[in-house]
């Protein structure tokens, strides 16, 4: 369970890190309080999570899962670079995360 908690964690940091962009500085008033939420529901799930796991491994999952979803979706929402060395150093991120996980 805690892991599905970790997971759950970072695909809400991926959105509340999209949501910053959305929100314009917090001008906005919708995608703010959504983008708060998430914010606030992620490290609430985080902090259940490291509960059982190992807040080292914990913080570099949720990290590592909210960057490099923030990042593949940077490149097809808002036409970030999508060269072959980002896409090959986001591979390498996913890569180092499965490691995390089966040397915990």
């Amino acid at each position: 369970m805690p892991w599905i908690l970790l997971v759950v964690a970072g695909v809400l940091e991926v959105g509340w890190a999209i949501g910053l962009k959305y929100t314009e500085g917090f001008t906005r008033p919708i995608p703010s309080v959504l983008t708060a939420a998430a914010i606030v529901a992620s490290m609430l799930l985080l902090s259940l999570a490291a509960r059982t796991i190992p807040i080292g491994t914990a913080y570099a999952l949720w990290v590592g899962i909210g960057a490099t979803g923030a990042a593949l979706l940077g490149m097809l929402l808002f036409n970030e670079p999508a060269t072959a060395a980002r896409l090959f150093f986001l591979c390498l991120l996913v890569v180092a995360l499965v490691g995390l996980k089966l040397a915990h």
